[in-house]
């Protein structure tokens, strides 16, 4: 088992982050801290950098299995398991703070949260945030997984988690596994048919955010929930 003994005891990982403090440290130091050491043969800062390149950065280190991190030489079970505890302490403190906000004054922040959750994933996820009448977060749930489309997007499920929550409102988010978030014609008429069916229940949905890796586009921003509501109305 190999240690970093080649760099200076000043220099490593636990030493800096104890004179210097946790901010002071590299990516491939910060994985180093936690794992501790490395393979037979190999340093434990080689270790941290062959799995930040293989997850092409911290992105795409949280949302890799226990399985994708045990292939790296060195990363045992138990420390896959402490480095996904790691992403889940963040996910979660990062979550609690959102969830005490307006969403709708703060969206940036709630973007950057949606895009923890959902935006570096493969698939498709239709998500729903329900807001009470302040526009905080009650609750969050991914319902539907897959090609998101009218056919596979049901509202009665939706409106009736809003209804069992106590909602005033909702926010439809959905991931574009791509980077480009412009909406797709099934992406708008989903939308419309969703503030129709708010508008029936008495719930508005206060937007449709499209998330990916690096963007997100708000529909409300871009004008069209104001053209569905005037539809709507007539």
């Amino acid at each position: 088992m190999s240690m970093i003994k080649e760099v200076p005891p000043h220099n490593k990982p636990r030493e800096k982050a104890m004179r210097y403090g946790v901010r002071s440290l590299s990516g491939s130091e910060l994985i180093a801290l936690i794992l501790r050491s490395g393979p037979k043969g190999s340093s434990v800062l080689e270790t941290a950098d062959e799995l930040l390149n293989l997850s092409k950065g911290f992105g795409g280190l949280s949302k890799m299995s226990l399985g994708e991190m045990c292939k790296v030489k060195g990363i045992s079970k138990v420390k896959a398991l402490e480095l996904l505890a790691c992403f889940e302490i963040s996910r979660r403190a990062f979550a609690e703070s959102t969830a005490e906000m307006d969403v709708i004054r703060n969206a940036e922040q709630v973007v950057r949260w949606l895009q923890r959750e959902i935006g570096s994933d493969l698939q498709e996820k239709f998500m729903v945030i329900y807001l009470d009448h302040r526009n905080r977060i009650i609750s969050s749930k991914v319902l539907f997984v897959g090609t998101i489309n009218e056919s596979r997007v049901y509202p009665r499920e939706i409106f009736r988690e809003a209804l069992l929550s106590g909602a005033s409102g909702m926010i439809l988010v959905h991931n574009h596994p791509g980077e480009d978030p412009t909406p797709s014609f099934q992406d708008i008429a989903l939308t419309e048919r969703m503030v129709s069916a708010g508008r029936l229940m008495g719930i508005r949905v206060l937007d449709h955010l499209i998330i990916t890796r690096t963007g997100w586009l708000s529909m409300a921003d871009e004008s069209f929930l104001q053209g569905m509501e005037d539809m709507s109305e007539n």
